[in-house]
């Protein structure tokens, strides 16, 4: 993908998901299935009928999408039992772009390091203000670079 299809995609990705990132979205205390059947007055037992399985196995469910260790097939197939639809979605804890300048400030920064370094030892370090400017531009550059190096741990 060339740099330019990153960055349209980064930003169309933010547009969608940033109407998710918000705490409406967090699991209830006792899981989505346990409280959406509670809401619609289902009993485990009936719960367990229209997912056809047992009343214990429809517990076991409930339990295992509290802890985690539930499946995605097993959520899509208990959502539809209770006539819902399973929405997937990983959810960043900021906007895709930010991350992506944040890892380029970082990344241009170690390599502005290790230059300045160098000039430091030779008596020719660089003013502030244009280290400044060069941090800027380097991270630009990183970000519409072609490849992924910006994610590499050097």
């Amino acid at each position: 993908m060339r740099a330019s299809e990153r960055i349209t995609a980064r930003r169309q990705l933010d547009k969608k998901l940033i109407s998710l990132n918000n705490d409406a979205l967090s699991m209830p205390p006792r899981g989505w299935i346990k409280a959406i059947r509670e809401a619609l007055g289902l009993t485990t037992r009936q719960f367990a009928k229209r997912l056809g399985l047992s009343q214990p196995r429809a517990v076991e469910i409930e339990q295992a999408e509290l802890g985690g260790a539930i499946t995605l097939d097993s959520l899509r197939r208990a959502a539809e039992a209770l006539d819902c639809r399973l929405v997937y979605a990983v959810v960043p804890n900021e906007p895709l772009e930010a991350m992506a300048e944040k890892r380029a400030l970082i990344k241009a920064r170690q390599r502005l390091n290790k230059v300045g370094h160098s000039m430091a030892l030779e008596n020719q370090a660089v003013a502030m203000a244009d280290e400044e400017e060069q941090l800027k531009q380097l991270a630009q550059k990183l970000l519409t670079q072609p490849g992924s190096a910006l994610w590499d741990d050097d």
